[in-house]
Order: structure tokens, then C-alpha cells, then sequence
């Protein structure tokens, strides 16, 4: 999990000054593939003229605001045959690590971005065709006058402990065996305290209480924040439904360390290993 500010380095914009200067930053995409240069262990963005003196053509960009004072800008590459030899095509997922963490940052904005723009070429009211606006990061139909931001879907989640031991799960959708802390989308009308304590009792029927807020973490793939939270054991024992939460238990730092768990760039690892620094002098103190 990235924990610089993604405003560190960026400076949010929507109407752009210029875009042939050179040294703007072109974040291109084919799907959810980021076109990358440089050693695996440090990939860079390419700028207008790496782009020319590659022999890509400069496509429809949208415009993300200034990144150490150049342009940046997103678009979708539409021929990818021909990239040079130094350049590669990589999903965020692989990138983390690879590249510096407020670019890291501002990609994923990117991606979201841009398909944002993709689902929204037209008025999900009338029908027509929208614009952009001018003053604010927002779609506008010319006909209804209905405005559309981008995209964002809260979700909590939560690692709930009891005693020395942590709530993890495997869900159905999780690959490689992976086990990790319980989560879910906000519906509406609750709360984020309320959400909690709801995909708990869903998905593994307990209570719990002292609901406390730990940090949080946009996730472009699904255009989501995750929202996390610690909390405390206060009820009930654990069921799960066998269709979206497969196995779930109490695990002690020592249990989940046989265990898959996710990968360094999520919250929920973060929140794994906020446990683990928690707990693993248990044996020592007793």
C-alpha cells in the first residue's frame, strides 16, 4: 500500500494550456495495459517526444493536469504492433514497485479516468452525445442538462480481531488460495460503520464492535476506494454461505503465516501486517 499523497507531486487540471510541448507525460492504455519504458525495476512514463521519435502517433488524449510542472495527459493506444524494443505494455498490478509511488498514483487516476470517458460518450438520460466541462471534471449532456462525475464505488474493509487471533477468509473469487480480511461495497442509506458490521454478519455472521478507522486506498480496477477499519470480536460464530465466502477462521500471527495472503500493494495487506506487528511478541509478554 502507497501512503505518499497522490497531490505531492500532481497538480489536478482540466483544461489544459498546451499539448504539443515535448515534455508532456502520456499515460496510453491498451485495456487495462500501461505503456511503460525502462528496466523492470524502474519503468517510465513516455513523453511527446519519445512518442514521435518512436513513431507514435499522438492520439485524442484527456487531459489529468501537471505532474512536476509538465502536462499530463490519458488516452487509449490504438495500434500496438509496432512499439519500440525498450517499450512494454504492463498492468498496474505488475507495475507496483517498478515505478515511483505519486506516478504509481496518478496511473491508476488515469485509468480511471479514461474509462470513465469511455462509458459516458453519451447521456445515460436522453441519449445524446455528452461534452466535457470546463470548470470541473464532470460530463454534460446538451440536451437534458445531466451532469455526470466520474465513477467512484466506496467499499469497505475490515480486519476484526479476537483475543490474539484475526478474522480471515477465502473468498470464491480469490485465486492462488489466497485468505484475507472481509470486505464489501457501501449500499445506500448506510453508513461506513454500518457496512461493516453488515458484510460481517453476511458473509460471516459475527458481531463486532469499536469499529475504528485505519486508512484507505483507491482501487482503479474496480473504480473503487476501499475504506479500512479495524474492530473488535463482539458476538456470534462464524457460518459462511459456501457460494461467495468459501472458508473463513481465527487465525494467530503464527497460523497465518502458512497462508496465502494478498499482495503488498493492497489496505487488506496493510491491515494483515498491522496485526502481525500487533501480536508477534504475544508468546514473548506471557
Amino acid at each position: 500500500m502507497i501512503h505518499e499523497s497522490i497531490y505531492t507531486r500532481y497538480q489536478p487540471g482540466v483544461t489544459p494550456e498546451t499539448q504539443t510541448d515535448e515534455s508532456a507525460i502520456y499515460f496510453l492504455f491498451v485495456g487495462d495495459k500501461l505503456l511503460v519504458y525502462g528496466e523492470n525495476s524502474h519503468a517510465k512514463i513516455p513523453t511527446a517526444l519519445q512518442l514521435q521519435q518512436w513513431g507514435i502517433s499522438l492520439p485524442q488524449p484527456l487531459y489529468l493536469g501537471t505532474l512536476d510542472g509538465s502536462a499530463c495527459f490519458a488516452a487509449e493506444l490504438d495500434n500496438n504492433d509496432n512499439l519500440p524494443p525498450e517499450a512494454a505494455l504492463e498492468t498496474l498490478r505488475a507495475l507496483f514497485g517498478c515505478m515511483e509511488d505519486g506516478v504509481f498514483l496518478l496511473a491508476g487516476r488515469a485509468l480511471q479516468i479514461l474509462n470513465w470517458h469511455n462509458a459516458n460518450r453519451f447521456c445515460g438520460r436522453c441519449g445524446s452525445k455528452t461534452g466535457d466541462k470546463t470548470d470541473e471534471r464532470a460530463k454534460l449532456c446538451p440536451n437534458c442538462g445531466a451532469v455526470v462525475y466520474p465513477k467512484l464505488s466506496p467499499a469497505i474493509i475490515v480486519a476484526v480481531e479476537r483475543g490474539n487471533s484475526l478474522l480471515l477468509a477465502h473468498a470464491a473469487y480469490f485465486s492462488n488460495n489466497i485468505y484475507s480480511v472481509i470486505s464489501g461495497y457501501v449500499e445506500p442509506g448506510e453508513t461506513l460503520e454500518d457496512c461493516v458490521r453488515r458484510e460481517l454478519r453476511e458473509e460471516v455472521q459475527i458481531e463486532a464492535k469499536n469499529i475504528r478507522y485505519f486508512g484507505s486506498q483507491p482501487w482503479p480496477y474496480t473504480d473503487s476506494l476501499m475504506i479500512a477499519f479495524t474492530a473488535e470480536y463482539a458476538g456470534g460464530e462464524i457460518q459462511v454461505d459456501g457460494q461467495e465466502i468459501e472458508t473463513a477462521g481465527w487465525y494467530t500471527v503464527e497460523e497465518l503465516r502458512s497462508l496465502n495472503i494478498p499482495n503488498p500493494i493492497s489496505v487488506s495487506r496493510s491491515l494483515i501486517e498491522w496485526f502481525i506487528k500487533k501480536h508477534e511478541n504475544d508468546d514473548q509478554r506471557k
